[in-house]
Formats: C-alpha cells, structure tokens, sequence
C-alpha cells in the first residue's frame, strides 16, 4: 500500500468514525428542543422525565463528537498539506465561521443546558436547549458548504501561486450548486437517524413492559418522525441525484453501474457485480429502462455511459455501486418501518404488536450505516479529486512515507475502538436503562404554579396514554 492510499485510507477511517456522533446529535438536539417545549406547553412531567433521560446520553454523544472531529482539523495539516495550501484561502475561512457562529453557540450554552436545569428558569433553560440545537443545524450548513464547494467549486479564481481564491462575492462559494440540496439530504438523515435510534430504544422497553409511560411516548413520537421523514427523504434524494447527474456524471453512472451508453433509455441494474476491466456488470439484475425514468424522468431519455469518459476519471466503480445500494435500501427498509408503524397506530396496536417493537430494534443502527455508506458514495464518487475537475487527490497529499502513514493509521484504529468503544459502551448501557417516572424534574415548572407535582402528571399521563 502506498502513501497515497494510506492517507485516504486514514482520514476516511477517522471521518467516518466522526460524522456517526454528529448524525445522532443534530437530530437528538432538536429532539430535547421538542421535548422540554411540550413539557412547557403541557405541564405534563413525562416529558421532563423524557427530556432528562436523553440529555444524559446526548451529553456523551457531542461530547465523542467533538473529540473525534478535532483530529480531522490536523490531518489537513499533517496527511494533506498541499491541498490546505492550494485550497485554504476558501477552506479555511468557511471552517473558521463554522467555529465562531456555530461552535461558540454550542458551547455557550451547552453548559446551561446541561448544569442549569436547577439554577436557571424553564424559560431560560428552554432557550438554551434551543440554541444548542441550532448551533448544532448551523455547524452541518458550515461543514457541508465546505464539502459541497469541493463538489461544485463555484465562485473562485486561481491565482499566481495556484491557490484557489475567492473571485469575487464570497456567497457564490457558500451557496454553491449542490450545497442546498447536500444540506437538506444530510439533515433529514440525521433526523432520521434520531428517530430510529429513539424508536429502538422505546421498542426495547416496550417488549419488556408495555405499561412503561416514557417508552410508550418515545416509541409513538419516534413512528410519527420516521413515517414522515422517510417519504421526504426520498424526495430529497430524488433532487440531490438529479443535481449530481447534472454536476457529476461520472459519479451517478458508477453509483448506477452503467458503463455502456444507453441512447434509447438506461435499465435500472438492482444487483450485479461491476467489472471495470470489462467495462460492464456481471450477473446484472436489471429492469429495463427504469434507469432513465429514475434519472431523466422519461423511460426512453438517453444515458451517457462510463466509456464516454477517460478511464483515468472513473471513480472506484464497485465501492460506489454497493454504497449506494447500501444506502437506498435501507432507505426503503426505513419506510417500510414507518408505514408498519401508521398501520399499528390505525389498528391501535402501536404498543401491543411485538413485531413492530422488534423491527424498530433491529432497525436502531440502520441510520447510521445508511449515513456512512452515503458518505462513501459522495467521496469515492468524487475520486480521482480533492476539488472535483480541478485538484487530483494524488496531488494534494503531503510528501510523508508509508510507514509513516501505516503507523499512526494503526494507533488511530486502536485509540478510537478503545476510547470509543468504550463510550458507545456507556451508551448502550444508559439506553438499556428504562425510563423512570421519578426522575426528578427542574423546579419552577408551570404544573406546580398550578399547585401539580410532576409525579401527579406523570400519573395522569399514564391514565391517558
């Protein structure tokens, strides 16, 4: 293995391991926000409960976020340091508005959210649980600008040392073309992501005691988000695929395996094995012209194929092809859930029917696989470049030997498993704890200007649910 792949081989080992930690708590922020709004609006102390019980737990998943992310910052420096010199005059003020708009946010008032729930008003403590959800929205929109730039570079000149510079307005460069359409994908991952982990968590509960009040109300609010997530992120991706036709052609024909043009309507190929030595995939299970209908719209609209560009341009065509794949099957698997989940709710057997409650289990990490193999599928499908047409990733590494490279990828792979196991351990541990009814609420809530304790709400609510 050479230097180069080591190094790509590195930083998507450490990527990866990251964005898993923020796909849950973008998603599990807004979720507390939605929580502590209903327990305010309500009064009612399950949600109180609800809401204490996940910020335990989002507490150690920003907290793995944030360490995790801070080793990507130096392997710019270190793994790809002539990418950072060519492309910092953009790179680098984006990453610096996603630390000062964003990261500051969070930080502000994370620890309010977390410490103040005693020491400060409902109100006040509300805020700050919104502000932190936001911070967390507004550090993916920083994030995703800078990766979507790297996938539709707009907005730049090249000056004479060969540095990308912004040409002019810097909001070409942040709204460029893909980014909208990556922002909403990725977002609605994350909350989808949420849903099916909160929903697994409940159903687990829920196949053990069916009577729990905080199960009951996690599982019923994780259903409602996946059946109404799951269609729209469908639709999302739909757009972004468009997008990506549009900008990036040779990625959206590796994703689809078509290596040959198609000029009377492409087939969609489910299964198959890509050979790109033989430019064609072996054993293809393919339904006819269903591609072009998918992609252009018309079953017979005509489809470029991989061989109308030079070979040194494709992409890993089998990486892409089974990522993708990956990622859209759980995609429909995720709607299956949710539409399995309307139907218990109209046959009012939401909480009864043990097959749903062990579907949602086995379904808690699908959203985190789909994210990761989504990734796989934009970056490898971006490769031969760091800047798609513009910067090869063969020229923006570092000059650093294999061994070099091979050393510090093992101690990566060895501290994460270990600090991170170690984490994801306690997690699973606290979400294995089901949640109690007497965990204690923060004080000045409105049930007790009303003269109601929160163990009286909570007694009320499981009268009514």
């Amino acid at each position: 293995m050479d230097a180069l792949l080591l190094a790509r081989a590195q930083f998507a080992f450490t990527v990866s391991f990251h964005f898993i930690f923020p796909a849950f708590s973008i998603g599990l922020a807004s979720y507390l926000m939605v929580l502590e709004g209903l327990w305010l609006k309500t009064g009612s102390g399950l949600y109180a409960n609800l809401y204490r019980y996940w910020l335990k737990i989002f507490a150690v998943v920003f907290g793995m976020g944030v360490v995790s992310g801070i080793v990507m910052s130096y392997q710019f420096g270190t793994n790809w340091s002539v990418f950072s010199a060519k492309a910092g005059p953009i790179i680098g003020p984006l990453m610096a508005y996603e630390v000062m708009t964003a990261f500051f946010l969070e930080a502000g008032f994370l620890g309010v959210m977390l410490f103040g729930i005693n020491k400060v008003g409902p109100r006040l403590h509300f805020f700050a649980t919104c502000m932190v959800a936001l911070g967390t929205l507004i550090s993916a929109t920083w994030i995703l600008s800078v990766n979507s730039w790297m996938q539709t570079p707009a907005g730049y000149a090249i000056n004479e040392a060969g540095q990308f510079v912004p040409a002019g307005s810097w909001w070409p460069i942040v709204f460029n073309p893909s980014f909208p359409y990556r922002l909403v994908h990725t977002v609605i991952a994350a909350f989808l992501t949420t849903s099916l982990v909160v929903g697994a968590v409940g159903a687990w509960h829920l196949l053990r005691d069916r009577s729990n009040p905080g199960a009951r109300k996690m599982f019923s609010m994780a259903m409602w988000m996946l059946a109404v997530s799951a269609p729209i992120q469908i639709l999302a991706g739909d757009a972004h695929g468009l997008n990506t036709l549009e900008r990036q052609p040779a990625k959206v024909l590796a994703m689809e395996g078509d290596y040959r043009p198609s000029p009377d309507g492409a087939p969609l190929i489910l299964f198959g094995l890509p050979d790109s030595e033989q430019g064609r995939v072996r054993y293809e299970v393919a339904i006819p012209k269903v591609g072009s209908l998918i992609l252009k719209h018309d079953p017979n609209a005509p489809l470029q194929g991989l061989t109308d560009f030079p070979k040194e341009l494709w992409p890993p065509v089998p990486v892409v092809f089974w990522s993708f794949r990956i990622m859209v099957g759980l995609g429909m698997a995720m709607l299956a859930l949710g539409l399995f989940g309307l139907l218990a709710r109209y046959r009012r057997k939401l909480y009864e029917w043990a097959l749903l409650h062990r579907a949602a289990v086995a379904m808690g990490p699908a959203g985190f696989v789909a994210v990761i193999a989504g990734w796989v599928t934009t970056e490898v499908g971006r490769q031969p470049f760091t800047v798609y047409g513009l910067m090869r990733t063969a020229d923006s590494a570092s000059p650093l030997d294999a061994s070099a490279l091979a050393v510090s990828l093992l101690a990566f792979v060895v501290v994460y498993f270990f600090a991170f196991g170690a984490g994801t351990y306690y997690i699973l541990r606290l979400m294995a704890k089901p949640p109690q009814p007497h965990e204690p609420a923060p004080p000045r809530v409105p049930q007790r200007a009303a003269g109601i304790t929160p163990a009286a709400a909570v007694d009320a609510n499981v009268k009514e649910h």
